[in-house]
């Protein structure tokens, strides 16, 4: 994953089957923020709004910063 702007970009190596690349998104977004996400809109489109449960502006955006850099 990576910052571009104002948004994540995450690319997946799944198809688009099944929901394979939701749960990937799902899966690696939980892991880079340690903490419980969600998809709440786009599950069948490629741009997706996740929602991360229990974390702070401060530390969402320290997540970003982290990640921009990459």
């Amino acid at each position: 994953m990576k910052v571009e702007g104002d948004e994540l970009v995450a690319l997946c190596r799944e198809s688009p089957v099944k929901g394979r690349v939701n749960k990937e998104l799902i899966k690696e977004s939980s892991r880079i923020f340690k903490k419980r996400v969600e998809t709440v809109a786009g599950f069948t489109s490629k741009q997706k709004k996740v929602l991360i449960t229990n974390i702070s502006a401060n530390e969402t955006n320290a997540v970003l910063s982290k990640h921009a850099r990459k």
